[in-house]
């Protein structure tokens, strides 16, 4: 059954950085070829860390000068909030981005998944693990803290994944009624794809409306792949925080709190990996 059209995709080369729109690409068991490749650890607290911890990561651009591929992502192109620009593998790279970001770190590229203390939490901000959590999701006292258990058990000791750096699962994919669902909810808010991160956005045949919650437990088609939907994305800080031109807004997070279950888009694996294109047709397999 189609449910829609692919209308932007999105690579983040740097995790937490804003990314670059592609006309199309290769899609592997890991995601976006490239997606992620790179990130900061934090040299003070430990720990591979994102714009949840460090909220100027979202104000710098990463973009690959040369297209990556399965078997080599190379460097990519960091901008950093005052337009300087540099390459990651530069050897004063990361002492840069240290300063842009008022935080000493380091930049690192993907480790092998057998590297586990690469991957592993740096200290908590906050010695109450309730209050690190409501730091982390954006959460106010009064709002409910959500059940973790849904999440692969591995990412409550390591900060991603090992072997990558996405958040839980290798895509997000959120479709526009569901950009235009928020708006009308929150309408004093600037709602952007690029506050939320997808790899693909879906121009569905329903114009408004939360509709991919229904598609976790689903397979999609698009282009020559399919995907099954693992589960609804629950959102953090990072939806509310500043990036390029939008604002720090943090009725973002009320309102998907009041109306959503904190939830916006889904997450995605790959069981069919291939290319896509912007205009693929997006099925439902029944």
């Amino acid at each position: 059954m189609r449910v829609g059209t692919i209308k932007q995709i999105w690579r983040y080369p740097f995790k937490s950085m804003l990314g670059e729109l592609l006309e199309q690409t290769e899609v592997s068991p890991q995601g976006v070829v490239g997606d992620r490749g790179w990130a900061v650890r934090d040299e003070v607290r430990g720990g591979i860390t994102s714009a949840k911890k460090i909220p100027t990561l979202m104000h710098c651009q990463a973009r690959y000068p040369d297209s990556p591929t399965k078997e080599q992502i190379g460097p990519v192109e960091i901008t950093v909030p005052d337009g300087t620009t540099f390459l990651s593998n530069d050897p004063d790279a990361a002492a840069r981005l240290s300063q842009a970001l008022g935080r000493q770190v380091s930049i690192w590229p993907i480790q092998p998944a057998e590297n586990l203390d690469h991957y592993r939490r740096g200290k908590p901000t906050h010695s109450n693990p309730a209050e690190e959590l409501r730091s982390l999701l954006g959460l106010e006292p009064d709002e409910p803290l959500p059940d973790l258990s849904i999440f692969p058990k591995e990412i409550l000791q390591y900060a991603s994944p090992p072997g990558t750096y996405f958040d839980a699962f290798p895509l997000l994919l959120v479709t526009e009624a569901s950009l235009r669902q928020l708006q009308s909810l929150s309408p004093a808010s600037q709602i952007d794809a690029r506050r939320f991160r997808p790899n693909f956005l879906i121009e569905t045949e329903e114009v408004s409306g939360f509709v991919e919650t229904a598609w976790p437990g689903k397979q999609l088609r698009i282009g020559n792949m399919t995907l099954d939907v693992t589960m609804n994305c629950l959102r953090c800080v990072m939806t509310t925080l500043g990036c390029a031109n939008l604002p720090k807004d943090p009725k973002i997070m009320r309102t998907l709190v009041r109306e959503a279950n904190q939830n916006f888009g889904v997450y995605a694996t790959v069981k069919t990996p291939g290319q896509v294109a912007v205009g693929d047709q997006v099925e439902i397999l029944t």
